[in-house]
C-alpha cells in the first residue's frame, strides 16, 4: 500500500506573513509517529507544504492530511483533488476535532482527538475491507507507541530535525486555548514511559533537542525522572513551561542541570482581570518577576508569550508590555491577538454574546481581529499588536534587554540569539533555499551553551502582580 501524509502549508508562501525559516524549525512529528504504525512493506511518503512542493498528480492508495484552522483551505482543496481522482482521503488534526462536519464534507474517514490509538484500529478495519467514517480518541496513553519513522524526515531542510514530544497536552484548561479543545472527551494530559523517552533521546544525533511538549515540567514524577536520564548525555535543549512550575518546585534546576538553555514561558498578560477571565488561575497570584530571575540565575533564556485584546485591555497595554518585557530581560517574546478558536470555550463565549465577526478561517492566525473587541477598536488592535514587534525587536530595545541582565555571557548570548534570528533574513533564506539548514545547527547549539551561574534561591512565596517590587511600569492598570 502506497501511503502518503501530508501537511499542508499554515500560510501561502507568497503571503508577506510567510518568513520561511519560522516554518523551517520543526518536522511533522505527528505524521511520522502515524507512519510508525504502517506495515514495513508499506510504500510511505511525508510531504511537507513549508519546505517543499507539493506534487497531486499522483494516485497513492491512502492519504492522510494533517488539518489546522488556517491550513484547512488549502487542506480540504487537496483532499478534493485526491478524492475525485479515486483515492482515500483521511483528515485528522485540531481542526478536525473542532469542526468534524466541516472536515467530513472532504474527507472519507475523519479521525477526532489524538489518533495513537485510533489509527491502528482504522488500519486493521481497512485490511479488513470494512472501516468507519469517523474514528474518535477513546484511549489515552503513549505507551507501546511506536517512536516516529525519523527516516521519512528530510533533516537537511529543518532548523530542529531534533524535534521531540514527550507527553501530550496539558493539565490546565485556559479558556483560550486551540489545544484543549482537541482532548475533549478523554484524559488531557499524558505521559511517555521514562525509559522509552531516553531510548529516543539517545537515538537522536548531535546535541541539540527541542521539546515540543506544551507543558515539560507538566508531570512532576515523569519530569525528575526524565532530567536524571537525561544528565550525562551532553544535550542542549528548550521546552515550554508555566510560571507556576517555575517557582513551585526544583524542577527547573534539575532541567537546568540536564541541559535546558531556553524556556518558552505563557506569560500571555500582565493583567489579573484578563487571566481570571480567560480561566488562566494558575498564573494569578504568581510572582513573573521572581520567575524570570530564577530562569537567568540558571543561565535560561525567555522565550515570552503575550496575547492582546483581551476584554480588560485597552490601548495602552502595548507599550506597557513591551517596556516590562524589555526591561525584565526577556531574550525573544511572542505576541497574538486574542483569537476565539473554534471548540474552545472562549469561542462559545463570543459566539454567545454575537461577537464574532469572521468565519474565515485564513485569518485565524494571532495576526487579524476576527471578533467585536472591547476597550479598543479592531484597527488599534491589529496597529498595536504589529507596533508591538517593531518596538521590541528595535535595535536600542535588543541591547537595552541584553543590559538587563548582571552576567556578561549571558549579555552576549541574548544578543546573539535574539539578533540572529531576527535581524538575519537574508541569511536564513538564503539556507533555507540551499536546504541547508542542518548547517546552522551547531551555531544554535554554541549559542545555547552552558554559562556559569550563581545559585538562585528559592522563592519563599509568590507575590501577587500588583506587588511587584521593580522599577519597570506598574503590571496593572
Amino acid at each position: 500500500m502506497h501511503v502518503k501524509f501530508i501537511l499542508p502549508s499554515l500560510v501561502e508562501a507568497k503571503s508577506p506573513m510567510f518568513r520561511p525559516i519560522k516554518y523551517s524549525l520543526f518536522p511533522p512529528l505527528g505524521l511520522a509517529t502515524l507512519a510508525a504504525f504502517l506495515d514495513d512493506s508499506d510504500e510511505v511518503e511525508i510531504v511537507d507544504q513549508h519546505v517543499e512542493t507539493l506534487r497531486t498528480d499522483d494516485e497513492p492508495d491512502l492519504v492522510g492530511i494533517e488539518v489546522y484552522i488556517t491550513n484547512a483551505k488549502r487542506a480540504y482543496a487537496i483532499a478534493d483533488a485526491y478524492r475525485a481522482k479515486g483515492v482515500m482521503v483521511i483528515l485528522g488534526g485540531l481542526h478536525v476535532t473542532s469542526l468534524p462536519e466541516e472536515a467530513a464534507a472532504h474527507a472519507d474517514v475523519i479521525f477526532l482527538g489524538p489518533a495513537e490509538a485510533s489509527f491502528p484500529v482504522f488500519l486493521q478495519d481497512l485490511k479488513k475491507g470494512r472501516w468507519q467514517q469517523r474514528y474518535v480518541s477513546a484511549e489515552r496513553t503513549l505507551h507501546h507507541v511506536p517512536p516516529p519513522r525519523r527516516e521519512l524526515i528530510q533533516r537537511n531542510r529543518y532548523l530542529v530535525p531534533n524535534s521531540i514530544v514527550v507527553s501530550r497536552g496539558c493539565p490546565h484548561h485556559c479558556d483560550f486555548c486551540y489545544k484543549d479543545a482537541f482532548y475533549q472527551g478523554g484524559k488531557s494530559f499524558y505521559v511517555q514511559a521514562v525509559d522509552d523517552a531516553l531510548a529516543e533521546i539517545d537515538r537522536l544525533p548531535g546535541r541539540h533537542l527541542y521539546f515540543l511538549d506544551d507543558h515539560l515540567l507538566g508531570h512532576k514524577r515523569f519530569a525528575h525522572e526524565l532530567f536524571t536520564g537525561m544528565r550525562g548525555m551532553n544535550r542542549v535543549f528548550q521546552g515550554a513551561a508555566t510560571v507556576q512550575s517555575i517557582l513551585s518546585s526544583h524542577l527547573i534546576e534539575e532541567a537546568a542541570e540536564a541541559g535546558l538553555r531556553s524556556l518558552f514561558v505563557g506569560f500571555e498578560t500582565l493583567n489579573p482581570e484578563n487571566l481570571s477571565s480567560s480561566n488562566k488561575q494558575h498564573n494569578l497570584g504568581q510572582d513573573y518577576e521572581a520567575a524570570i530571575r530564577r530562569l537567568h540565575d540558571l543561565g535560561i533564556m525567555i522565550n515570552g508569550s503575550f496575547v492582546f485584546g483581551l476584554d480588560s485591555d485597552t490601548s495602552d497595554v502595548f507599550k506597557r508590555t513591551v517596556d516590562w518585557a524589555v526591561g525584565m530581560g526577556i531574550t525573544t517574546s511572542t505576541f497574538h491577538i486574542a483569537t476565539p478558536y473554534p471548540g474552545t470555550g472562549y469561542f462559545q463565549r463570543m459566539e454567545r454574546e454575537g461577537r464574532i465577526l469572521s468565519k474565515d478561517w485564513d485569518l485565524y492566525d494571532t495576526r487579524h481581529v476576527v471578533f467585536e473587541t472591547r476597550g479598543m477598536s479592531a484597527q488599534e488592535l491589529e496597529a498595536g499588536y504589529h507596533r508591538a514587534y517593531r518596538d521590541f525587536y528595535r535595535g536600542s530595545n535588543i541591547w537595552k534587554s541584553a543590559m538587563a541582565h548582571d552576567h556578561a555571557k549571558h549579555r552576549l548570548k541574548h544578543l546573539a540569539y535574539t539578533v540572529g534570528w531576527k535581524k538575519m533574513e537574508p541569511l536564513w533564506n538564503l539556507v533555507v533555499q540551499l536546504k541547508q539548514l542542518n548547517v546552522m545547527t551547531p551555531v544554535l547549539e554554541a549559542v545555547l551553551s552552558r554559562i556559569d551561574r550563581r545559585a538562585p534561591a528559592r522563592p519563599e512565596g509568590a507575590a501577587p502582580l500588583a506587588e511587584s517590587s521593580s522599577n519597570v511600569p506598574p503590571l496593572l492598570d
